[in-house]
């Protein structure tokens, strides 16, 4: 799939929702609880089950990325899947540490 920021990501085996923050120049197998995503404006009622093996879930409002691959994602609506990229788990993107205010 070929991702675009602003695009909007639904899985099919759950209720979990992402929006591309950051996409890579290249086309990207993204996948949710072992099955692919789809566009969210093509995005049915979730009628299989994810994989029991990837079942970390997703939570909402938290960044998933790979700085290798050059995505990020983040979830608007979380599920029982666990998001991959070219059959890579994304990890939650660690916060930026504030400057000291000494």
């Amino acid at each position: 799939m070929r991702l675009r920021p602003g695009q909007q990501v639904a899985s099919t085996v759950d209720g979990t929702r992402m929006i591309v923050v950051r996409a890579p120049a290249a086309e990207v197998e993204l996948r949710c609880g072992g099955a692919p995503m789809v566009d969210a404006g093509q995005a049915a009622a979730p009628t299989a089950t994810a994989d029991p093996a990837l079942r970390d879930g997703t939570r909402l409002g938290k960044r998933y990325a790979d700085e290798d691959l050059g995505i990020e994602l983040l979830c608007t609506k979380p599920g029982d899947g666990t998001v991959e990229a070219n059959g890579v788990a994304l990890r939650i993107k660690a916060a930026k540490p504030l400057p000291a205010s000494d």
